[in-house]
Order: C-alpha cells, then structure tokens, then sequence
C-alpha cells in the first residue's frame, strides 16, 4: 500500500553524475490511501454485511476537518475506498472518522468540527420506502491502519418492527388485505457523537396495503406484504385508550391490521355495514422501541379482533363482541289429562 514517487528528471540525473556519487533518487512517503473494512456490530436487518456496498465518511485531525462527508465505495478487495482519495499523514497524525448509511437517510446530516448531527431525521410515510439507517465512529493512523484499512463496526440506530397474525378460531374465516402502525413519533434529531436520538412531538402512523390477501390460520404468517419490516425511531410508546379516547385524540400508539371476517357459513362479520370488503381492527401496544432491535409483534385472534381503528368510522368499537352463549332453563313437566275411548270400529253404541 506504500507509495513512493521518485523524482527521476533528466536534469536530476545529470546534476548527480557531475556532482557527487552519492546524490540518489529521493523517496518520498506520502501515506496509502485511507480506506475503510466495513462490519455489521449487532443482528443484522435491512442492512447487513452482504448488501453494504457505499457509506458516507468525515474525517476529522484534532479540531479541524480533514475532509467533509466522502462516499466511500466497496471495491472488488472488499475495503470501501472513495474517489478523489484522501492519504494519511505522513507524520503518523491520528485521524477520526464518522460514518453512516445509506448516503440520503433523510433530514440533514451535518458533519463538521463544530457539529456533528442527523437532524429532521423522519421515516418514510410508507413502509415499502422506509430504509435502515446505520452509523460508526473510528479512529485511525498510518503506522496501525495504512496497510489494513480502518475497521469500522456499524450499529442499527433505528427499531425494526414486524407484524405477524394468527386464530385457532376456525368458527370464521380472516383474511388481512395491510397492516398500521401507530401513533408514533415520526421526527427526530441524531447525535453521531452520543449515538443518542432526541425526540420531536409530530406523531404519524404507517402502513402498508395489498391486494393478495393472507388468510391467517393456527400458524403465525407475516401480515407485512412483500415488506419484511418497517423502520421506526426508537421511542418509548404510551398505548391509545379505545374506551375513553376513542378517536386517539393524545396519540397513543396502536397496531392495526386492514381485516374481513367472515362466518364459516358465508356472513360478513366484520366490517360493518358489510358494503366494504377490509376495514382496519387494532389493538394498543406499549413498552419502548430501543435502536439496534427487531420487535417481531403477533396478533392472536383466537378470543377476539381488537376495535375499529382510531381513523376509521365508530372508533374504538369491538370489532367482535364476547362469544355467544345460551342461558338454558327447562320448565317442568305438566300433566296433560287425555280420556282416550277403547271401541272398536264394530261396536254399536246402544240406542
């Protein structure tokens, strides 16, 4: 990886023939290349080690910058090097870097000397779009890093969240056509230095329609459409109120799936009225969301199917009410006094 430029001019060679034998080429080590060995540091999701091909880098020597935000490129040796390059200091300066992916995360990503922030940061509107959003911090020197590249360990800074679906009720049949979440919040500011997220007050829900539907049995399937999971802001969730804050007027947080149910005999349970063909069924959630984690959620609807979505007409409805049940009493036996006559057709009933 060493570098060498040797100054082999005509006039060079002349001047050290004419002058003194011990004149030589001169050496001069500008430093290889900085480069970069990429690795995923918790469980892989969107992002892994496999499909990580660019990731944007600042560099930075004490307090001043040593090159603004740089995309950095996998090459067929595996190391992420960028172009135009930057190369190490020949003095063996240590330099720190700062990293993350995908390029455009969304919001503005400010890396310099004074500031070091992802602000406005906000996931997609539709999950099919929302991507994952990984950062690194390192340190590096020529004598340690110019032959072996920078390690960098990249970690998950946003929740993954994924929604699965189940009913050992084989009285109806479920069929889900999307899944919802919300409300959480959907703005946030990161701080590279503190790996910290500070939280905004603007709440939305995501969610995601098909047009295949899934029919849910005793197994669990995933009711994410072609999407494996959604990408969120790590939060701590305060769960919606369906019996005193029906239409989530506070924004509580709520996972819904778009559902028709139907009786076995071929009744439309739910919606209702049963002119549409899917209305959303939802269910308050709570706990945190922590960066760097997959909260894989399943919805069993053996004894239920939550209430009408907070967006929906008749929030907070039942989608099914309790089972139904009989209350059995049997009255008692009452005599019935019946006089039945033993003639015979050939009797003759005297005059």
């Amino acid at each position: 990886m060493k570098k060498t430029l040797l100054i082999l001019s005509a006039a060079a060679m002349t001047l050290g023939m004419a002058s003194c034998a011990k004149d030589e080429p001169i050496s001069v080590n500008e430093g290889a290349a900085i480069n970069f060995r990429p690795s995923l540091g918790t469980r892989a999701t969107e992002t892994t080690n496999a499909n990580l091909s660019e990731i944007t880098v600042a560099g930075f020597m004490g307090t001043s910058q040593y090159f603004n935000p740089l995309l950095f490129t996998k090459a067929s040796d595996g190391y992420f090097e960028s172009s135009p390059e930057y190369n190490w200091p020949g003095d063996d300066t240590e330099l720190i870097f700062y990293a993350y992916s995908p390029a455009t995360p969304g919001g503005t990503v400010t890396l310099t000397p004074d500031a070091k922030t992802l602000t406005g940061f906000s996931p997609a509107a539709d999950i099919a779009s929302q991507v994952d959003f990984i950062t690194a911090s390192a340190s590096g020197k020529r004598s340690v890093n110019e032959t072996s590249g920078v390690p960098l360990t990249f970690n998950h800074m946003l929740s993954q969240i994924e929604v699965l679906a189940k009913t050992d009720n084989t009285a109806y049949t479920y069929k889900v056509t999307g899944v919802r979440i919300g409300e959480n919040v959907s703005k946030g500011d990161f701080d590279f230095t503190t790996s910290s997220w500070t939280l905004g007050t603007d709440k939305a829900y995501y969610d995601e329609t098909y047009t295949t539907p899934v029919t849910l049995g005793a197994a669990p399937v995933s009711v994410m459409g072609t999407e494996g999971a959604a990408m969120l802001i790590p939060q701590t969730l305060t769960p919606w109120a369906p019996a005193t804050d029906a239409s989530n007027t506070a924004g509580g947080a709520y996972l819904a799936i778009r559902l028709q149910i139907n009786t076995t005999a071929g009744a439309q349970v739910y919606p209702f009225p049963s002119d549409t063909q899917c209305e959303w069924a939802a269910i308050p959630i709570d706990k945190s969301w922590e960066p760097g984690k997959k909260y894989v959620y399943t919805l069993d609807l053996t004894h239920g199917a939550g209430y009408v979505d907070p967006h929906d007409p008749q929030p907070g409805t039942p989608v099914l009410g309790g089972p139904i049940d009989f209350t059995v009493s049997v009255a008692d036996w009452t005599d019935s006094a019946q006089d039945l006559p033993m003639n015979t057709g050939d009797d003759k009933t005297a005059d």
